[in-house]
This record gives C-alpha cells, structure tokens and sequence, in this order.
C-alpha cells in the first residue's frame, strides 16, 4: 500500500518504520526542519513543507494514497489534514491522531476521520486493564463502521465461566475477535471454554448505547447462559 504521514515527529517515524518493514510504501511530511530525520526512516520518502497545504498533500502523491495518517502533535493540524485528504483527495481510509482526549468529538467522519487514535486515551485503557475486572476499557473506535473495541477481563465468579462461545449470549452484532490467556492472544472458536482471567477483546456497535451494559451484566451478574 502507499501511506501518506503527516507529522514526522516520534510517532510519525515509528508508525513510518513499521509500515515499511511491512513492505508499505510510505511518505513523510513535516514542516519542521528539526524533525526531518531522514537518516531515522531512511526507506521513507521525506517532504518538508506544511500538510495543511492541498497542494503539498497533491505533491506529496496524496491522491494515489491508500491510506493518510495525520500524526501531528496539533489535534487541529490533524483535522484539516484529515479533511482536505477525504474530501479534497478522496483518500480511502484516514486515521487521525487525537491528542486532547477533550476533541474526540470531532474526530469523526465529518472530518474525514476514519479511525482515531488517542495515545492518551490507550494509556489510560492500558492502566485501567491492569486494575479493572468485569469493567469494559474502550481502546479505540472505527468511526466509518460505527464500533468500537473493548477489553473486559472475566471475573472468577462470572457466570460465563465454564461455558462455551457459542453459548454465551453476548449482546446483538457484538463480535468476540479474541481472548487472551495466560498472557497469550487465542482466536475464539465457538467451542471453546471461557476461563475466569481471560481478557476479552470485542467489537460493539456505536449505534447500539445498551449493548456496554448488557455486556457488563452478562459478563459480571446475568444468570448464566444456557447450555445445550
């Protein structure tokens, strides 16, 4: 795939550094002279010059982008660009950095944004996940697809504990895509047995503001599925 980064800052250059060793085709911009470390990603084609620009975006080759990322350090910045690579540019999938968790709302296909990514918002997932049991974290959200994923560690006396997949009732276009167990990611097969300490990784609907309570329920004190 061609990937666009706008921001060539420690984030832009890792994320930059990843999608090459996947074999991706990736271009840097900055309008920073001090953060062109073209030496850092040096597979990477390196633009300095300031993303909110169409024509730089145009210049950058934007337009034959599968993927834009706006991964600069100013929620703003990360708009624009986001905006002008999807309306101006049609860039099929764009995925905005949000800095200041308190913009999330704006962060949505409105303007452009396919998929935000908060590092503040992870961070406290990650120490949340740590704490919590039978709580579900949000990590992230898929705004073009309206889900989200959430992690939910089972707790010892849930009542899906010794149940199989298929059995448990989760809430309606809720999706299991994985588990993880004795710190091992597992892909869920409908007979497998759910475990006090697993953590569950789930997609839930956006449009659906009950399923994260039925879930909790489910999860922590609805009686317990039936079993054929």
């Amino acid at each position: 795939m061609k990937i666009v980064i706008a921001g060539a800052g420690s984030v832009g250059r890792f994320v930059a550094l990843e999608l090459l060793d996947h074999g991706h085709e990736v271009t840097l911009i900055d309008n920073q002279p001090d953060q062109m470390r073209v030496a850092s990603v040096a597979d990477a084609d390196w633009v300095l010059a300031d993303a909110c620009s169409p024509e730089v975006l145009s210049d950058a080759g934007v337009r034959e982008a599968d993927v834009l990322v706006a991964a600069t350090g100013d929620d703003k910045a990360n708009l624009v660009i986001s905006l002008l690579g999807k309306a101006e540019f049609g860039v099929p999938r764009v995925v905005a950095r949000l800095n200041n968790p308190k913009n999330e709302w704006l962060f949505d296909p409105s303007w452009g944004v396919d998929v935000a990514v908060s590092t503040p918002r992870i961070m406290t997932a990650l120490v949340e996940e740590a704490v919590s049991v039978g709580t579900p974290v949000r990590l992230f959200s898929f705004n073009e697809a309206e889900v989200s994923m959430y992690a939910i560690v089972v707790p010892e006396d849930s009542p899906v504990v010794g149940h199989r997949v298929e059995d448990v009732a989760l809430p309606g276009r809720t999706v299991l895509t994985a588990l993880l167990r004795d710190g091992r990611p597992v892909t869920p097969s409908l007979d497998d047995v759910l475990e006090a300490g697993d953590e569950l990784l789930l997609l839930l609907p956006d449009t659906d503001s009950e399923a994260l309570s039925r879930l909790e329920r489910l999860i922590n004190g609805a009686p317990a599925p039936a079993v054929d």
